[in-house]
């Protein structure tokens, strides 16, 4: 019963996303909507004509698509009713939707913090979650953080918060 509990409160929970995430997932939606559902059902339609539906495996392959598709456009729905467009800050710390810029041994890395959702290591979007991103959150420029990478602990210098 407490898991249920936890679960319907995590399904009401904001989603913070940057105004292009917000208009990118919203595009993803329509195109699902408007030109996907309707590929699959022409799919569904085409393979049940091959015959007996429990022996075509087309016609289940297809289903299962269609499946994955509408489970795709309920989350796009929900995360797109609860989403919350990220304001900069503005008083100099990282935080969600932050572009931080650090250096290490002369080599200089630029991340945008994000939700997890949003997270995109080679756009340089991370999630404000992940082990870096919890390290660079409320920092400010000058400040110096310590984070665990495969190759051990390195030190890194925040350049620039913005």
């Amino acid at each position: 019963m407490i898991n249920e509990q936890k679960k319907a409160k995590f399904k009401h929970m904001a989603k913070f996303l940057t105004p292009e995430a917000l208009e990118k997932f919203k595009q993803e939606l329509g195109e699902l909507k408007n030109v996907k559902r309707k590929e699959i059902s022409e799919r569904i339609r085409y393979t049940a004509a091959f015959g007996d539906l429990k022996e075509n495996f087309a016609y289940h392959e297809a289903k299962e698509a269609q499946g994955f598709l509408e489970m795709r456009i309920r989350e796009l729905e929900q995360m797109i009713n609860q989403a919350k467009v990220i304001e900069k800050k503005t008083d100099g710390k990282a935080g969600l939707g932050s572009k931080v810029i650090i250096s290490c041994d002369g080599d200089k890395d630029e991340y945008q913090l994000v939700e997890s959702e949003e997270s995109d290591i080679l756009q340089g979007k991370i999630s404000i979650t992940s082990p870096i991103g919890r390290e660079l959150n409320e920092k400010r420029k000058g400040d110096v953080v310590k984070i665990n990478t495969p190759d051990g602990i390195k030190e890194y210098k925040v350049i620039d918060v913005c």
